[in-house]
């Protein structure tokens, strides 16, 4: 599976959420480098998710962009599947209530 392909996944997963916003960054020219690959507003609470997949791993700029939205109070997580998403998802239900 591709990186565009778990992103897809992770689209279509978020869709059925309630109470759930997001979009997926795009990067290039337009786009700001290092920003997680979806952004999510879930129940109230920012999440990112970085999307990697096989042995790929996040940039320098990618770690420091993840680390900062952790020091702002939001959720910032690299996820390799739609699996994981959930889970994260579930514990912010779990911590934040619902």
């Amino acid at each position: 599976m591709s990186e565009a392909q778990l992103i897809k996944k992770i689209r279509e997963f978020l869709k059925k959420q309630p109470e759930c916003f997001f979009w997926k960054e795009h990067g290039g020219q337009y786009g700001t480098t290092g920003i997680p690959d979806v952004i999510v507003c879930y129940k109230g609470r920012f999440v990112a998710f970085e999307a990697k997949v096989g042995k790929n791993t996040t940039t320098r700029l990618q770690d420091y962009t993840i680390e900062e939205i952790r020091k702002a109070g939001g959720i910032a997580e690299v996820v390799r599947s739609v699996e994981e998403v959930e889970r994260i998802l579930r514990k912010v239900e779990d911590t934040y209530g619902s």
